[in-house]
């Protein structure tokens, strides 16, 4: 009896290889579900987004506001009709000028997006007389410094190349001369007189 409880004892106590093996491995990873938000046009429409949407790839989940604004003014049909009759390399552009007419529409519902081109128009016109006028004066004022280089050139062309010593050399010429014309210049008696009102 006492045999038979220590061998039943001992068995209890030593694990068994199952579970070893069971706690020696990981836990299986938890499950990640994907969840895939609808594009912002299925959101708004309320209807189901298909895996193969034409609105998704331009209208993504998180700008809301562009779908409202080109459905308010073209209609969510007219956007898909348009989409699907152009190439997927030019719906993106398409897309842009949609949004930026409707929203020209919303802002001027008169002119819509012609208002905004002809004021812009009209810039460019007043910008491109203001540079043709700027170009002018450029060309009027490089006329005028090739016009007094040219008047410098001939003036000091026409001009006689004097020496720099000429007028000294005429000044010792001509003063013997003006002495020899006017001996009385200096005349004692001369200077006398000159200077006499002066001591009286």
């Amino acid at each position: 009896m006492l045999k038979m409880e220590y061998t039943s004892e001992v068995a209890a106590q030593s694990p068994s290889p199952k579970s070893s093996n069971s706690s020696s491995s990981p836990p299986p990873p938890p499950s990640t579900s994907v969840v895939i938000s609808p594009c912002a046009a299925c959101k708004i429409l309320r209807r189901r987004c298909a895996e193969k949407c034409v609105l998704a790839p331009y209208f993504p989940p998180t700008e809301p506001t562009k779908f409202t604004i080109a459905h308010r003014v073209f209609g969510a049909s007219n956007i898909i009709k348009f989409l699907q009759e152009l190439p997927e390399s030019q719906r993106a552009d398409a897309v842009s000028s949609m949004v930026y007419e409707a929203s020209a529409r919303i802002r001027d519902p008169v002119y819509g997006c012609t208002g905004a081109i002809c004021q812009l128009q009209k810039q460019v016109n007043e910008l491109q007389a203001q540079l043709a006028k700027a170009q002018a004066e450029v060309v009027n004022m490089q006329l005028q410094q090739a016009n007094l280089v040219a008047l410098l050139c001939m003036e000091v062309a026409q001009s006689p190349q004097q020496n720099p010593h000429q007028p000294i050399n005429d000044f010792l010429s001509n003063s013997p001369q003006s002495y020899h014309s006017n001996p009385s210049f200096l005349d004692d008696n001369n200077l006398g007189s000159s200077w006499e009102p002066l001591w009286t």
